[in-house]
């Protein structure tokens, strides 16, 4: 098993922990792990090459190949951000807009539909579950066929703060879902919201030629 994480910030707190806590259960010496710190990508700006050229002519390219190409590389992509003002990180949500020429309405890869996201947050009070939505829906966009959350209410500041009855209740809810994901791996299909969507871009693609290299993708994917 090959596990993508993408952590949306820098600093190992509560919601690093939890990630830590999943993916140990994951692997358990039995899988690889791809590991990315993102607060190096600078922001999107809005240049559009990645969409209507080429992805390999963003600026920043250099800095999110190798995180695409883990996420490509794995069957488990796992996402997570604290809770920063009702949302995740500017960080990830930089990283997630270098990825837009990748959604189901332009190029999305083939092996999204096989693969299984993760979106983790915590927070000391409210918005974690806000969060992992956001997170849930640009994996989506993606074309992952099933995304979980793990939204989690610490009621610290600090994981070592964190109280001892919760952590136990958070590691047996994480070991649960180690085990539902383990046993889904590679089983996972696309739900009826993805085929729709993804057939409605496919009639989109077919008639309209706004966009020469998101039709030729298609095509040369065998979609239209």
């Amino acid at each position: 098993m090959k596990v993508a994480v993408i952590h949306g910030q820098s600093h190992k707190g509560s919601t690093y922990h939890i990630t830590k806590l999943l993916v140990d259960e994951l692997v358990k010496d039995k899988g690889e792990i791809l590991e990315f710190q993102i607060n190096s990508i600078k922001p999107c700006v809005g240049c559009n090459s990645c969409i209507i050229k080429d992805e390999g002519l963003c600026p920043q390219r250099s800095v999110v190949a190798p995180i695409i190409e883990a996420i490509e590389l794995s069957d488990i992509i796992i996402a997570e951000s604290p809770n920063y003002c009702m949302g995740m990180s500017g960080q990830l949500k930089t990283f997630f807009d270098h990825m837009g020429y990748r959604w189901i309405t332009h190029r999305p890869h083939p092996s999204m539909k096989n693969k299984i996201g993760v979106a983790i947050s915590t927070t000391a009070g409210v918005g974690a579950s806000k969060t992992t939505k956001n997170i849930k829906q640009q994996l989506f966009w993606w074309g992952v066929a099933k995304t979980y959350r793990i939204s989690v209410t610490v009621d610290a500041l600090q994981w070592s703060d964190v109280k001892p009855d919760k952590k136990l209740a958070i590691t047996k809810k994480i070991k649960k879902l180690a085990k539902k994901i383990s046993k889904s791996r590679n089983k996972v299909k696309p739900g009826i919201k993805w085929r729709f969507l993804f057939n409605l871009m496919r009639v989109q693609q077919k008639g309209t030629a706004w966009n020469p290299i998101d039709r030729k993708y298609w095509e040369d994917n065998g979609w239209i």
